[in-house]
This record gives C-alpha cells, sequence and structure tokens, in this order.
C-alpha cells in the first residue's frame, strides 16, 4: 500500500483498522470521534449493565480500557502499531453510569521504540475526571501512515 496523503483518507484508514477490534468496537463501543496527527478524541457511552460495578457504580477498569484505547489510535496517528508498556491515571471524578466520557489525547514524544501520550478524560459537562500519561514501545509500523501529516 502507498503512503496516504489526504487526512480524510488517513482518518478513514485508522477507521478502518479499529472496527475489528471487537474489544472495543463490540464489548465497549467506543466510538473513535475526532484523529488528528499525533491525537485523537475517543468517547464511551457508559452503560450501567455492562460497566458497573457490585456498588453500583462505573468500573475504574472501564476508564481504563478506554484510556489504553486511545493512546492505541493516538499512536496509529502517527504510523505506529504499539502495545502499552506503562499507563498512569489519576481518577479526579467518576461519572453518572449512562453518560459519555470522552478522552482526548495528544503524542508527546514519537521516538523509533517508544511513544509517550499525554490524555485528559472528561464527562459530558467537560469536567476533569482523569489525566493520564502513557509510554507505549512501538512494535510495527503502519507504513501507510506518515509520521507527520497536516490535520
Amino acid at each position: 500500500m502507498e503512503i496516504l496523503t489526504d487526512p480524510e483518507q488517513i482518518r478513514q484508514h485508522i477507521r478502518d483498522i479499529y472496527k475489528p477490534n471487537h474489544f472495543m468496537m463490540d464489548y465497549f463501543h467506543i466510538n473513535i470521534e475526532e484523529i488528528h496527527c499525533g491525537s485523537a478524541t475517543v468517547s464511551l457511552k457508559t452503560d450501567p449493565e455492562k460497566h458497573n460495578n457490585q456498588r453500583g457504580v462505573i468500573h475504574g477498569g472501564v476508564f481504563a480500557a478506554l484510556a489504553d484505547s486511545v493512546t492505541g489510535v493516538t499512536s496509529a496517528t502517527v504510523g505506529a502499531v504499539v502495545a502499552t508498556v506503562t499507563l498512569t491515571m489519576n481518577f479526579i471524578r467518576t461519572v453518572t453510569p449512562g453518560e459519555t466520557i470522552r478522552v482526548t489525547s495528544k503524542v508527546t514524544h514519537r521516538g523509533r521504540s517508544t511513544i509517550a501520550i499525554t490524555a485528559e478524560m472528561r464527562d459530558e459537562e467537560g469536567r476533569l475526571m482523569s489525566n493520564i500519561l502513557a509510554n507505549m514501545m512501538v512494535i510495527g509500523e503502519f507504513p501507510e501512515i506518515p509520521h507527520h501529516w497536516n490535520g
């Protein structure tokens, strides 16, 4: 496949890459909202039947899965196939079950072997729920996605 140059084609290609990710798409129903070079926004409408813990609040693992998902998408925006090395989350507030959570992330370092990403998780009213720092190991490349592109 040749290197993609059109930002809309890149965005669609990244969405297509993640369509067969059953964990993200079929179980959690994570929505990839925005894709830009070096950043992404994903969202999840929480479902009390699926995402609550025994106390009736959203399980922290749901937040971690959402954070881990956005880091993979964000890494793809710079052409990298990655595995998570570290994922640090500072939990600030929770969300009412049934609300939508959004996570916006950006690459702060893109090296040959690692990528560092920061992200913020927010509730429907834009209140900060968590800040996130992830270090990803580059395990491959999407050769069709350039490391730098406009958009």
